[in-house]
């Protein structure tokens, strides 16, 4: 961090920008809704994706990727919603950050829409058998979900999505030149006889077997 505290803004210098940038508009300022509304509920309900944003106690920020068939969120009422937890790595990071801290921010995604939906508020651990029986798929039963209690929703702007044309198929990379996951991994852990070939393989069969 020393090599790069002199270009690291201070408060003074942020107020300055700040003022440059100009105040939001009257429709940016005013967008923020305390409750899940009748548009929250449609956009989330044809959301299959979305991110979760959790710190724990010292403030250490995660964000984790959640996904599954539209709908797979439930709406429980105003202000509350049920994210089911699927199979995931097993390290439960967003758990262990809840059990310390339970705010949490949502981003929704929708395929071709450029538009995101952000959610602010708190979440909890839930065991709740009722709506665990709600999230079953593929006949597999949630061990637990994330009750999640909304306190702040609004629509994104594209900008982002425009700018980076995630949506628009022409502009991706060729598929021979995306990273390879499998050669990060068997970097990054460094474990005896785990070569990228070995990963690859592992992570095909969860794909296959344990998406549930």
């Amino acid at each position: 961090m020393n090599t790069f505290k002199n270009i690291i803004a201070t408060k003074e210098e942020f107020a300055f920008f700040r003022e440059e940038i100009g105040q939001p508009s009257a429709r940016a300022a005013g967008k923020v809704i305390s409750f899940i509304d009748e548009h929250c509920i449609e956009f989330i309900s044809k959301s299959p994706f979305l991110t979760m944003s959790t710190s724990n106690a010292a403030g250490k920020c995660d964000v984790s990727p959640r996904g599954d068939a539209p709908g797979f969120v439930t709406f429980l009422d105003e202000k509350h919603l049920f994210i089911p937890e699927r199979p995931g790595n097993r390290r439960m990071d967003t758990a262990h950050n809840l059990i310390e801290n339970p705010n949490i921010g949502l981003l929704f995604l929708i395929p071709g829409l450029g538009e995101t939906l952000r959610i602010n508020g708190k979440a909890y651990i839930c065991r709740d058998p009722e709506l665990l029986e709600m999230s079953i798929a593929n006949g597999r039963t949630p061990l637990f979900g994330i009750l999640v209690e909304a306190e702040e929703c609004f629509i994104h702007c594209a900008k982002a999505l425009i700018r980076s044309g995630l949506w628009y198929g022409e502009s991706w990379p060729e598929k021979e030149a995306l990273p390879s996951a499998p050669a990060m991994l068997a970097a990054h852990t460094n474990l005896p006889n785990q070569t990228a070939e070995q990963v690859a393989k592992d992570l095909q069969e969860s794909y296959k077997n344990r998406l549930y």
